[in-house]
Formats: structure tokens, sequence, C-alpha cells
């Protein structure tokens, strides 16, 4: 049998689409076994903790119309 350059070619794209189709099953593979740990956001607390721990002044330079949000407390 002699290898010729179409059949060399096939030979290659077949290889090649085998090796993509492993790493997209990997990837896919991984993606599904995840399990993320949960994100605790806060503490249990309520907003107005976290409101109350925040800055009563602004920290942002007095430009224009920049406006502040302060917790009334």
């Amino acid at each position: 049998m002699k290898l010729t350059e179409t059949k060399f070619e096939a030979l290659v794209l077949h290889g090649l689409f085998t090796a993509c189709i492993v790493v997209c099953g990997m990837i896919l593979t991984a993606m599904v076994t995840t399990k993320p740990t949960p994100v605790q956001w806060m503490s249990g607390g309520r907003v107005s903790t976290l409101l109350a721990s925040a800055p009563s002044s602004c920290a942002l330079p007095n430009v224009g119309n920049i406006v502040c949000i302060r917790a009334k407390g």
C-alpha cells in the first residue's frame, strides 16, 4: 500500500479531529463534574451593619457632579 499525499492528508486530518474531540470531551467533563464552593458575601449581618462600617465622609474629591451616598444613622 503506497501512502499518497491525499491519504497522508486524510490521516493527519482524522488524527487532528480525534485529538480535538478528546480535548473537548475532557473540558466538558471538567466543567460538568466541578463542584464550586459557595461564596459567603456577608457573615450573616444586615446591610445596615455594612453601611455602619462605611466612612461618614465622601472619599471622592469634589469634582463637578459626583454624588456620594451617605447612610443616615
